[in-house]
């Protein structure tokens, strides 16, 4: 692909998107890094406590280092 023959338009949509994956997979990262960490002992409390979670299923994510 020739960077001539691209539009202006095109050229910026591609490079948008680019940096919108980009920020994305960052801000996953931050997230991650910000939650505070529940011990096994305290995840048996919490389940104890309110029962059964919810069968609706969010977004697992994991923080390599």
């Amino acid at each position: 692909m020739n960077l001539e023959s691209i539009s202006e338009n095109k050229f910026k949509k591609i490079i948008k998107d680019a940096v919108k994956d980009a920020l994305e997979d960052e801000m996953a990262k931050l997230r991650l890094l910000v939650v505070p960490y529940v011990s096994d002992a305290e995840q048996q409390e919490i389940e104890k406590t309110y029962k059964a979670p919810s069968k609706q299923v969010g977004k697992t994510l994991l923080l390599q280092e």
